[in-house]
């Protein structure tokens, strides 16, 4: 099982309030409505039951539950990401161009355009 949907199941089991895990998490709403229903389709039995006045574990929720935060604990710690220096990509010298227009003033070697 993909150890983010477990992280996921859990955030929203523990607050079974959708749009507060959603918050917590610091994901879009309804990247977290896809990634419950994508567990659900492995695991192959709904996990929640949404009402529009609250949402609950189902009994295969609340088993696979502690099953999930098993798996959590046991997964290893994601690899550190590389450090990058700071700065970016040095840009090519394209040669002698021309200075920057200041407001207010012609262009160099330009004749200025007649009104």
């Amino acid at each position: 099982m993909n150890i983010t949907l477990l992280v996921r199941f859990v955030a929203v089991a523990e607050e079974l309030h959708f749009p507060r895990a959603a918050k917590a998490l610091n994901i879009p709403l309804a990247s977290l409505y896809s990634s419950i229903a994508k567990l659900e389709e492995q695991v192959g039995t709904p996990l929640f039951v949404r009402d529009s006045a609250e949402t609950r574990l189902t009994n295969a929720g609340t088993l696979f539950l502690a099953t999930a935060k098993d798996e959590i604990a046991a997964a290893p710690a994601p690899a550190a990401k590389p450090v990058v220096p700071a700065g970016g990509k040095a840009k090519a010298s394209k040669g002698k161009g021309r200075a920057p227009a200041v407001k207010g003033q012609p262009k160099p070697y330009k004749k200025r355009q007649g009104r």
